[in-house]
């Protein structure tokens, strides 16, 4: 049995009357909405509720399903211990997506529990759901820092469970929006707060879920949304089916964006494949923008390949531009997959004896030696975007007033300590940002007086 219905909802704990105290007021047609929402799904009678949570056990590269019998939660947090909630999880359905998770290598599974109890953004949508329903078990589960296409590909893993096992299920993907819509908010205002809110309510309002891919990560941060992954996740649980979406609300009177829709089924669609078409328009393009490569990008590329697949590191060609082979530099090779960094690693200074070894060298540690990720593996090599940076001398400045973040690289040092950030980097917009990073990937305290150097690049792509 397929997924009966789906519902887009926010979790702010102030529109539960005990926590908001009279301030619920505020957000009156949230709470409308979301009492529709409540008896909808009364209706439904489902088996089984799904909820994805920003705010459950989450971590960079894992899904954490929670596991066992039974949670507990209370708003005790929120000054409001009398509201208290015991769960029953839906232990078969559970068991069930972390086999298929397996059988589809996504990494998701029960490991890894830090906090069993409920969190606020499960157990805001429980509170409106159990006003009018009460004869269902959950399952939670937590948001990632994969890619949103391992997002979607997790909805379409617990779509098969849920038919596997034929349950009566609805999908409740919680998540307020942006955070960042009002200066009297309490995380000020952005542009793309206002911005990021418009395009959720419109693609979850026409049920335009491949758009969701169309969201970088860079505009998600500097919106501060809360519930996209969330949202993405429930859209791959109606992969191939057609969608009846409607929007009931939107408000974002407190500072943060609190949306809601609905989503019913309406039988099969093979025009609505997403992942497969975003996927396949992802290979189109990377194919295109290899064959345009430079000689720079083209010998990073060869070097990890080759890498990757024998283990054995490739001599400089001799057919390279003379600059590549007469010239000594420092380079850094960026990864990226699906929009995301796969690896970094460069040197400030030249280690060899020209740029087309550092080059080879520097590509080798990025793709497997850089200790945020895993090496890469060689199914993902067509998925890499490659860029170079080739570094131009440092020279020393008196204070960051003569940095330009588009135009500069940054070092900043202090005794043994040294850090460098690349300069235009998407999401990094102020001075301020660019130095503060760089000391924290040094190690050094902010606020220490820290010597800075600049250095411009030449980056191919």
């Amino acid at each position: 049995m397929a997924i009966l219905a789906a519902f887009m909802v926010p979790h702010p704990p102030m529109i539960v009357p005990e926590v908001g105290r009279g301030s619920e007021a505020q957000i009156e047609k949230t709470t409308r909405a979301y009492e529709q929402v409540a008896d909808e799904i009364a209706a439904l009678k489902p088996e089984t509720i799904i909820i994805t949570s920003p705010h459950t056990t989450m971590y960079m590269d894992y899904f954490h399903i929670s596991p066992g019998s039974t949670a507990d939660g209370s708003f005790a947090a929120f000054r409001a211990g009398s509201v208290r909630f015991h769960e029953t999880y839906d232990e078969e359905l559970v068991a069930q997506i972390e086999c298929l998770a397996d059988v589809h290598d996504l990494s998701a599974g029960t490991l890894g529990e830090r906090e069993p109890a409920l969190d606020h953004g499960t157990m805001v949508p429980l509170w409106f759901i159990r006003q009018k329903y009460t004869d269902f078990k959950i399952v939670r589960i937590g948001l990632s820092g994969l890619p949103l296409t391992d997002h979607y590909k997790l909805g379409e893993v617990i779509c098969q469970a849920v038919e596997e096992t034929g349950r009566r299920a609805v999908f409740i993907a919680s998540g307020d929006l942006s955070h960042k819509l009002q200066d009297y908010g309490p995380y000020g205002f952005a542009d793309e707060g206002p911005q990021y809110d418009a395009r959720i309510m419109d693609v979850c309002g026409r049920a335009a879920f491949d758009e969701l891919f169309d969201f970088s990560d860079g505009f998600c941060e500097k919106a501060a949304e809360c519930g996209h992954r969330s949202f993405t996740i429930m859209a791959g649980a109606f992969d191939g089916i057609a969608v009846k979406a409607t929007q009931l609300s939107h408000e974002d009177v407190t500072g943060v964006g609190y949306g809601i829709c609905t989503f019913y089924p309406q039988g099969k669609d093979d025009g609505r494949h997403f992942l497969k078409q975003y996927l396949e328009a992802q290979e189109a393009e990377l194919t295109a923008q290899r064959a345009q490569s430079d000689a720079y990008v083209r010998l990073a590329r060869a070097s990890l390949e080759s890498y990757i697949r024998t283990g054995k590191t490739i001599c400089v060609p001799n057919d390279l531009p003379e600059e590549m082979t007469q010239k000594r530099a420092g380079a850094f090779v960026s990864i990226h997959k699906q929009g995301k960094l796969r690896g970094c690693i460069g040197t400030i200074q030249p280690t060899t004896e020209c740029v087309a070894e550092e080059i080879i060298q520097n590509a080798i540690s990025a793709s497997t030696k850089d200790p945020r990720f895993d090496a890469i593996t060689e199914d993902e090599l067509k998925w890499l975007e490659i860029n170079v940076d080739v570094l131009g001398e440092p020279e020393d400045i008196d204070s960051a007033a003569q940095l330009d973040v588009k135009r500069y690289g940054v070092i900043v040092s202090k005794g043994f300590k040294r850090g460098l950030l690349l300069p235009d980097l998407e999401g990094v917009d102020t001075v301020e940002d660019q130095v503060a990073i760089a000391m924290q990937k040094a190690g050094i305290a902010p606020g220490t007086k820290v010597k800075l150097q600049r250095f411009e690049v030449i980056r191919h792509t």
